[in-house]
């Protein structure tokens, strides 16, 4: 033979130890809560699933996202931080719940009846779409503007919109141009 065979370990906790090195204890105990709810569907189910790549590379608003078909979540490291109690309960099985309902069920709704169900099923969780975290530690401040109403905050987004001429925006109450403060 021209090309050798490599063993494959079928350990459960190799595939995630793979994906991202845990930097903080809570994102070592994010690690084995997923192989936890891992373990808890394949005894359910009685089978194996395929365990996913994770990063916790996710900034924003969002606790976690699950991409079902590159077998991937990412979790927000500085809300995870913050919240570590919440993570490993139900942010964690949250998502895993996505990627096993793709293997499950393949496509279909990311919030429909399948998972809904698996949630109860395998968590007792009641299956919630959003969370209820501060994020004030992770939501960019605003730009200030004026109109004769007075000051009001326009995005940073929408600001650089205005900056690169590509957008102008008016006051809903006098209907003025917003014009940016400037910084003595």
């Amino acid at each position: 033979m021209w090309f050798s065979r490599r063993a494959v370990s079928r350990q459960p906790s190799a595939a995630i130890a793979k994906s991202a090195l845990a930097k903080t204890s809570n994102q070592a105990a994010v690690m084995q809560r997923i192989n936890e709810c891992y373990q808890l569907a394949e005894q359910h189910f009685r089978k194996s699933f395929t365990r996913p790549s994770v990063h916790f590379s996710l900034r924003g608003k969002a606790a976690g996202t699950a991409h079902p078909i590159q077998q991937m979540l990412r979790f927000n490291a500085v809300l995870l931080e913050e919240n570590p109690n919440v993570f490993l309960s139900e942010v964690v099985p949250h998502e895993v719940c996505h990627l096993l309902t793709h293997q499950l069920y393949g496509k279909v709704k990311p919030h429909g009846i399948e998972w809904k169900a698996l949630m109860q099923q395998l968590f007792q969780l009641s299956g919630k779409v959003t969370h209820q975290l501060d994020i004030s530690s992770v939501t960019p401040k605003g730009v200030m503007y004026r109109c004769h109403c007075g000051p009001l905050e326009l995005s940073v987004r929408r600001h650089n919109k205005v900056m690169r001429q590509q957008a102008h925006y008016q006051c809903r109450r006098c209907g003025q141009k917003l014009e940016p403060v400037l910084n003595d």
